[in-house]
């Protein structure tokens, strides 16, 4: 072997990010399979390469025989005593071949193999740099938006992935070229390659996108507690803080908004409720209801995790939101099923 072959597995190794040693491997298990077939592919052919002595070594070891049984695997030994003087039956001989012979079908089958060991380690290290996103914030780049049904083909590093119509914000429309934020929900490894599944609608692009926006959050010391989410409309945030002199409701917003504003353009205008999280029930079912002013809250049944708020009689459509949402999303934030009532007991017509 020649200095260039281990120059290029060298480059091969920093440019595709794929360990020499994968390489060789392969390599040597390509090389093996050609040559095998001179020999009617018994087990006889072996290869060992040394990248540090930039040598190759690819050899047969047959059988020392008086009688040829096999002539794929058997030499006699006056045969063998041509390679070695002290040659003898019942042993093994080791004979290394001319790299330089193995002839133009070999170097195909080589080349063939070579080829889809380093396909299948580009794939490998495409899911392991997918499975390590997994669950978190990644940007991506538009290349290719599907006309018929409007999925969204996205690069993300040396890998792609396609955003589903039903992943994406209704009514929100991408151009090619153009970068997004995505959240990275599961990858699979499946025959046709890795499955990655990615959302602009989970909740967790959300969370995610306030742990890089709020340096409290990022640090530990104000705590997500739980998120609902109608994607494009609304999302419901529960936070709290360790920290009695720190506001987790004004960090969450930032000084005149600018951190809370800067989530929503990302976004596309979708509205934010930042709320206190309370381990009273109670307490914190009526911050959910936000921004409706509640009255009071009483749990009917604890283990079913029911109760009834109060609100003030105008305030009953606020609470409850345009077709259920905010009552939804608060009942989503908190866990709980809630009725909601006006102060007055009698519900407008």
């Amino acid at each position: 072997m020649n200095k260039e072959f281990f120059e290029a597995v060298a480059l091969m190794e920093k440019e595709k990010g794929i360990q020499a040693d994968y390489l060789y491997d392969k390599i040597g298990e390509a090389i093996v399979k050609a040559v095998r077939k001179d020999y009617n592919n018994k087990d006889v052919v072996a290869c060992d390469i040394d990248p540090e002595a930039q040598t190759m070594r690819v050899y047969v070891h047959l059988n020392i025989v008086e009688e040829i049984e096999d002539e794929n695997m058997d030499i006699l030994v006056e045969d063998a005593k041509e390679y070695r003087e002290d040659a003898k039956a019942g042993e093994t001989l080791e004979i290394e071949l001319d790299t330089m012979k193995f002839g133009r079908i070999a170097a195909q089958t080589a080349k063939h193999v070579i080829r889809q060991g380093i396909k299948d380690a580009e794939r490998g290290q495409v899911i392991r740099d997918f499975q390590s996103k997994t669950q978190d914030l990644v940007t991506a780049k538009v290349s290719r938006i599907d006309p018929i049904n409007g999925n969204v083909t996205l690069e993300i590093g040396k890998g792609t992935a396609v955003l589903p119509k039903g992943e994406q914000v209704p009514d929100e429309t991408f151009t090619e070229g153009e970068l997004i934020k995505v959240y990275i929900s599961e990858v699979k490894d499946t025959e046709r390659g890795p499955r990655v599944m990615i959302s602009r609608t989970h909740k967790g692009l959300v969370k995610r996108l306030f742990e890089q926006e709020v340096p409290e959050i990022y640090d530990g010391v104000v705590t997500i507690h739980s998120i609902s989410r109608e994607a494009g409309i609304r999302t419901k945030m529960a936070v709290s803080s360790s920290d009695e002199n720190i506001d987790p409701i004004g960090a969450c917003i930032g000084q005149r908004g600018a951190r809370v504003n800067n989530i929503v353009e990302v976004l596309g205008g979708e509205k934010i409720d930042i709320v206190k999280y309370s381990e009273d029930p109670a307490e914190f079912v009526a911050a959910a209801l936000a921004p409706a002013n509640v009255l009071s809250v009483e749990i009917v049944n604890a283990d079913e995790k029911k109760c009834q708020a109060t609100v003030p009689d105008h305030q009953l459509s606020l609470a409850i939101g345009n077709k259920g949402l905010n009552a939804k999303l608060a009942a989503k934030l908190t866990g709980w099923k809630i009725d909601i009532k006006p102060e007055s007991g009698f519900y407008e017509g």
